[in-house]
């Protein structure tokens, strides 16, 4: 049987960065506070004039062409998670295939908020296992600045703009892309969403004064699903393919926040060595969080490693994929 084999991953994150004390200046917090409640100390910001979450996207997708040694034109089909999109239309991800010369893709965006990485990575494999295309880029790029309120001290500290890729490929190993579980409730709208700029509640001088451009959180709220949602799906996965938590080499959660890493990873009884976490650089950068950690702790992986990924986020929408690295 066909599998999704990893062949390549990369990410990028840009320069600037803006840390707890610069924020401190521009909203009522400090680097206690923030780092105390969510274990973020640093966030990179894209600040490049005119720039969107494609030219992160892009930066990504050339590091894994040139890492991976893939030529523009050998790419059949590149999708993309995003939350933040160049535009209403068209799709990032045609932008960013254009902009890295993907001139025999096909692509398109797909939303499922901070856990879009996994479902796109579980759709590409989807491609891959049917034989409709042989390789498959799944980029996450989210410039998350651009939907934050700088104003607002609960949200404000979280976010971080950045961008991960992977590259799939068949292979007839038991390897790659193994299995994945996904769920969402919609129920959970209102507890972390943008109210306007949608066809609900279109732009107007209105909607901006009353600033709901900009992603609103119940923390609260948020954090209990998330911990609850996060283990029950990674659990849910693990036992699928017959693995106990002892099995699993690597724990790779989305980096929203410490404390929801911490209590996920304690209640499913995975040591903390196992758990990858890169959270206190970047923030949370909604789908590109797990690539970005990925790719950070690339060189510490081996071949037949099995890791369990999981996400959630707005929606709700959660999930966790099993995959065994190849790299």
């Amino acid at each position: 049987m066909i599998k999704a084999r990893i062949s390549g991953i990369s990410s990028y994150a840009p320069d600037d960065i803006l840390d707890n004390e610069m924020l401190s200046k521009m909203v009522d917090t400090n680097d206690e506070w923030i780092t105390t409640r969510v274990g973020i100390k640093e966030r990179h910001i894209l600040k490049k004039e005119g720039a969107g979450s494609s030219y992160l996207g892009m930066k990504a997708v050339e590091r894994l062409l040139e890492s991976t040694g893939t030529k523009p034109e050998e790419v059949d089909l590149l999708i993309c998670a995003t939350s933040n999109p160049d535009y209403r239309f068209p799709s990032t991800g045609s932008i960013i295939a254009h902009q890295c010369g993907l001139k025999n893709c096909y692509s398109y965006d797909i939303q499922a908020a901070c856990a879009g990485f996994l479902v796109a990575l579980q759709d590409g494999a989807a491609y891959i296992k049917s034989g409709l295309r042989k390789k498959v880029v799944v980029v996450a790029a989210e410039k998350m600045s651009s939907m934050t309120n700088y104003t607002d001290r609960s949200t404000c500290p979280l976010f971080g703009d950045g961008a991960g890729a992977m590259m799939l490929e068949p292979t007839d190993k038991n390897v790659g892309i193994i299995d994945g579980v996904f769920h969402i409730n919609g129920e959970g709208l209102e507890h972390l969403w943008m109210p306007a700029g949608g066809s609900v509640l279109p732009a107007s001088h209105e909607t901006v004064d009353a600033q709901q451009h900009y992603v609103i959180q119940d923390g609260r709220n948020v954090y209990k699903h998330a911990v609850t949602d996060m283990l029950e799906s990674s659990l849910e996965v693990a036992g699928r393919n017959n693995l106990t938590m002892d099995d699993v080499d690597w724990f790779v959660p989305h980096q929203a926040n410490l404390r929801i890493i911490e209590a996920v990873a304690s209640r499913a009884g995975i040591d903390n060595d196992k758990v990858l976490v890169n959270i206190e650089k970047y923030g949370n950068t909604s789908a590109a969080s797990i690539p970005l950690c990925l790719d950070e702790y690339k060189n510490r992986l081996k071949k037949g490693d099995k890791i369990i990924l999981t996400a959630f986020g707005a929606g709700f929408t959660w999930g966790a994929l099993y995959i065994v690295w190849d790299l």
